[in-house]
């Protein structure tokens, strides 16, 4: 995936980001937060996130995007 454009997001401190597949095309939104509070950093070094924070995905292929068959 290929990192064409970002937007400001609709909430303070997020963004829109658009992707897009070289190889088949595929065209992909994701909507982030530019920073998302979590709990402090395990022994093992991960740390975990409250729900709805990191954002989501949504894609379409050329096909369904109006392009070529």
């Amino acid at each position: 995936m290929v990192l064409e454009r970002q937007f400001a997001g609709p909430l303070q401190d997020t963004v829109i980001q658009r992707l897009r597949d070289p190889v088949d095309g595929t065209i992909c939104y994701l909507y982030l937060p530019i920073s998302a509070p979590h709990s402090p950093t395990t022994a093992t070094g991960f740390v975990q996130y409250g729900p709805n924070i990191i954002g989501s995905i949504n894609c379409l292929t050329p096909r369904a995007a109006g392009g070529k068959r």
